[in-house]
């Protein structure tokens, strides 16, 4: 799943610009001049927690508007979390761009993101203090005549007021048709497959870039009553069989909250030439020195509050999920015997779907495409480590 809120929103940035030059355009062909220094905004984002709770930081960079991609992941760089007390802490980088941290911190203390780039170039934040997010009071959902809606209830305090949400979604992923079968060509025979060629029951993870926001203070005792965490329509994939969603809740300081508004507004009011450019966001992270790379982000400190919910078919049925991309998804009325198997079944493009029997004995198998059977081709097969059975 690629994109995050920031690179989801440059992205959209970079998609206005190209509007307004097009707005404004001569009548003349014109090609506007793309100086270097306009695509090398440097992108950090993160959300450290002081419990343990594995962080992560993400570092990029901005590029072109014609580039294939939304950003480029900035590698090799030395991130350290420095404290006020002295302790330091680095984050190791696991992929490209993204740096990972899991420490109990202590939140009495006022903590420096310092960032080294492979090239020299230094950036550092603000000093941050750790907030301690309260806890999610209670997380549900209700199911109405659109869809379903999934919700949070919490409480704030006078040094939590301010929330930000965030949630990763993952769910069961079934192909149109599903089959226990394989062809083995070591045997040339189809055979049951093992539970590590199962092809019949997927998994699909997706984090979703939008910017949920609240202030707890706008309600009666600081109580947020049915905070939307997501909207999901009538039909929609996500609840075929069985779905989880893990919400964060993660409370922020003034200046954090001021950032996430204005990104925010510049989401949403994509279609308005007088929202504020990228530049005018600067968040909490600056240059050391006086390079010429602008820098967008912003990184926070605290406790993130997290709650997981289940939602099954069987809680929102009638549900009428349907993919049109598959409705041509068939067995074949006729049968492959074993004298043909290799030649069908052999490429893997045509797999057994159905056994033919005659009497006691299985003498053929009825055949279906591999894109409309095999789940793998667009989910991952393996189990997630969080995942409950019903």
């Amino acid at each position: 799943m690629k994109g995050t809120r920031l690179k989801t929103t440059l992205l959209r940035f970079a998609v206005l610009t190209a509007c307004v030059m097009v707005m404004f355009a001569c009548r003349e062909p014109f090609e506007p001049e793309n100086p270097q220094s306009a695509t090398s905004v440097l992108v950090v984002e993160g959300y450290i927690d002081t419990e343990g709770l594995e962080s992560q930081l993400r570092i990029s960079r901005t590029v072109p508007i014609n580039s294939a991609t939304s950003s480029s992941p900035e590698i090799g760089a030395l991130v350290t979390l420095i404290s006020e007390n002295g302790a330091a802490y680095s984050l190791a980088e696991t992929e490209p761009g993204i740096y990972l941290i899991s420490q109990n911190l202590q939140e009495d203390a006022n903590y420096t993101l310092e960032i080294q780039l492979h090239d020299g170039e230094r950036f550092e934040s603000t000093p941050m203090r750790p907030i301690r997010t309260p806890e999610i009071l209670d997380a549900g959902f209700v199911r109405d005549e659109d869809g379903v809606e999934v919700f949070v209830n919490t409480q704030g305090n006078e040094i939590a007021d301010d929330f930000l949400w965030t949630f990763e979604e993952t769910w069961i992923y079934r192909p149109r048709i599903r089959t226990t079968y394989i062809y083995d060509a070591s045997i040339k025979d189809v055979r049951t497959r093992t539970a590590s060629e199962q092809i019949a029951r997927c998994f699909k993870s997706e984090q979703n870039p939008d910017i949920l926001l609240e202030t707890s203070s706008r309600f009666q005792n600081q109580v947020v009553f049915r905070q939307t965490i997501t909207e999901i329509p009538t039909g929609d994939e996500r609840i075929q069989e069985r779905y989880s969603i893990l919400i964060s809740q993660k409370a922020l300081d003034p200046a954090a909250v001021q950032f996430w508004e204005t990104l925010k507004r510049n989401t949403e009011d994509i279609g308005s030439i007088f929202s504020p450019l990228p530049s005018q966001i600067s968040g909490n992270i600056r240059a050391v020195d006086d390079s010429g790379i602008g820098v967008l982000g912003q990184v926070s400190m605290g406790v993130t509050k997290q709650r997981r919910i289940y939602i099954n078919l069987t809680d929102v049925s009638p549900w009428g999920y349907s993919d049109p991309e598959f409705n041509d998804c068939v067995i074949e009325e006729e049968a492959v015997r074993m004298s043909d198997y290799e030649s069908i079944f052999g490429s893997g493009f045509i797999v057994p779907a159905r056994e033919l029997m005659e009497g006691t004995s299985i003498v053929g198998y009825y055949p279906t495409t591999k894109r409309c059977a095999d789940c793998t081709l667009y989910a991952s097969p393996i189990v997630p480590d969080f995942w409950e059975q019903d």
